[in-house]
């Protein structure tokens, strides 16, 4: 596999935008992960370079399952309560380790083609094809398109979440000059946390 890739990393604003043009992701309240497999090896890294493959054996398993056997997914890695909400406390506290999923948002390497200069909406069509399981720890993270995105953070600040992220659907995986917009809800734990 390449060289080590870096994050396209949201800038945060404090309105989303309401083009046709952007695609909308409820921010899941996690630890951003790359999920890299070549082969039979799997690699799962923190956004700070830190080797989490140990740490999180149901994604490293869903990860081998999958047909395809070199890819590299972007995603939120998340623990998950009975009610279908983040709980960042017991990720954080590294309790029910064994029970982290990852949300896959974006697909940076399929088979042997980099994508990252292919549109978003393109690369997600792909996301979405490659990951079809619906019972597997990895899924495609839900996006809304088009002019919601006001409304749909109104509604998952209401939720009580963490916010949304916006991104340009014609954005290239390109850290420096990333197109994404991060939404953060006020009220929520996550807009003071130091980490």
């Amino acid at each position: 596999m390449q060289k080590r890739i870096e994050y396209c990393v949201p800038k945060a604003v404090k309105a989303a935008p309401a083009g046709s043009e952007w695609i909308h992701e409820i921010k899941m309240d996690g630890y951003r992960g790359l999920l890299e497999r070549d082969g039979n090896t799997v690699r799962l890294r923190s956004r700070a370079g830190l080797d989490w493959t140990w740490r999180y054996p149901l994604i490293v398993e869903a990860a081998l399952k999958l047909r395809t056997k070199q890819f590299v997914l972007d995603g939120e890695i998340v623990i998950l309560t009975e009610t279908g909400d983040a709980d960042f406390d017991a990720l954080h506290g590294n309790r029910r380790n064994s029970e982290a999923q990852l949300y896959a948002f974006d697909l940076l390497v399929l088979a042997d083609d980099d994508l990252r200069e292919l549109p978003l909406y393109e690369r997600k069509e792909r996301l979405g094809r490659l990951l079809t399981d619906p019972n597997a720890a990895i899924f495609p993270a839900p996006f809304q398109p088009g002019e919601l995105g006001p409304g749909l953070y109104e509604a998952a600040c209401k939720a009580g979440l963490e916010g949304i992220v916006s991104k340009h659907r014609e954005t290239r995986y390109r850290p420096r000059t990333c197109d994404w917009r991060k939404i953060k809800n006020r009220a929520h734990p996550a807009f003071s946390r130091e980490f």
